[in-house]
């Protein structure tokens, strides 16, 4: 087989994999609501926590993780490339983000894009989770330290981990721009202060 069909192979794995949704399939298991429907209308982990509560929002985080990290692990393997993987890890996320199995509408990615940095560049995700960790523990905005995990990210590794490679400094852009872009409510809510707090239940 060619490498050509492997990354095709690889990145249609991967966004179908992407495509199950932790939350949905956690609160229905749970006779939960549908999180399209209530909250911020995400399948996420926040969303969960805020709606279902700690328990099932942990679950929902780490299932949506697993996924990021399955996906760059087949990818390596069909590919034999770290590059596959990179790719392959974009398309879990916009499977996450976009689900083909549940009308599109999915969850912000964060969990998803966290675990494609850890398999891909480890040293600067682990910098970033940290950074992260701490900005929610002191603000206690998750959603700002969602979007500093991938607009740190993306800086360290353009300027120390890409050795000017535009391919994977173009990686760790779209990376952000997808967080970016899923969270533009959230970044509204943040200027105008509006912004709902760590711990916060809805419902």
């Amino acid at each position: 087989m060619s490498f050509t069909a492997c990354m095709i192979i690889s990145c249609l794995i991967a966004y179908l994999l992407g495509s199950v949704s932790t939350g949905i399939l956690v609160s229905k298991a749970t006779h939960g609501p549908d999180l399209r429907r209530v909250g911020s209308g995400n399948t996420g982990a926040s969303n969960v926590q805020r709606t279902m509560g700690w328990k099932y929002g942990l679950i929902t985080f780490f299932g949506d993780a697993a996924k990021g990290l399955i996906a760059c692990m087949l990818a390596q393997l069909i590919t034999g490339s770290h590059f596959g993987a990179m790719l392959a890890g974009l398309f879990v996320i916009l499977g996450h983000n976009w689900p083909v199995f549940f009308q599109f509408k999915g969850g912000k990615g964060v969990a998803t894009s966290g675990a494609v940095m850890l398999f891909c560049y480890p040293v600067p995700a682990l910098i970033c989770i940290a950074l992260t960790i701490l900005i929610i523990a002191v603000t206690k905005y998750i959603s700002l330290g969602s979007l500093s995990l991938v607009f740190f990210f993306s800086l360290l590794v353009s300027l120390f981990y890409s050795g000017g490679n535009a391919c994977i400094i173009i990686w760790t852009c779209l990376i952000a721009v997808l967080c970016f872009y899923r969270h533009r409510s959230n970044i509204v809510r943040l200027i105008k202060g509006t912004e709902n707090k760590l711990g916060k239940r809805i419902g």
